[in-house]
């Protein structure tokens, strides 16, 4: 399905794909080449079947082409980075933007929030020193 939707410019089908849904906090990064494109902050329920935000993190994440597939006039959306078709965008989302970026899951990687901890609640990390580890 990824390299359907990414490089053949397939779509999945509506509510289908693994991100509808998602509410978990982080990024969304193009799964071609990693490129980060949206903040789970821009994300919001549409009710169109596909992840929708309306907002970039970058301006120059994504580019824009016409898309006259299907009979109608649509305006595409790639990775500006790899050329990775991502999905549509259309100007019927919400403040500030009045945008919606209709992404396919399928062309998208996710990346959650890393949350900070203190060095009394334990380490959630080790490095190797020595052979040893630490905590």
């Amino acid at each position: 399905m990824q390299y359907h939707v990414t490089q053949e410019r397939g779509t999945e089908r509506a509510f289908t794909g693994e991100f509808t849904h998602h509410k978990d906090e982080g990024t969304y990064t193009c799964v071609v080449c990693g490129a980060l494109l949206f903040s789970s902050n821009t994300k919001f329920d549409s009710g169109s079947g596909w992840p929708s935000f309306f907002d970039l993190v970058k301006e120059e994440s994504i580019t824009q082409s016409d898309d006259f597939s299907y009979g109608m006039h649509r305006v595409e959306t790639t990775c500006s980075q790899c050329g990775a078709h991502l999905g549509h965008l259309f100007d019927d989302g919400p403040r500030p933007t009045g945008k919606r970026h209709c992404i396919n899951s399928a062309a998208l990687a996710f990346q959650p929030k890393h949350t900070a901890t203190s060095s009394e609640g334990g380490a959630t990390s080790s490095t190797m020193t020595d052979g040893k580890t630490e905590l």
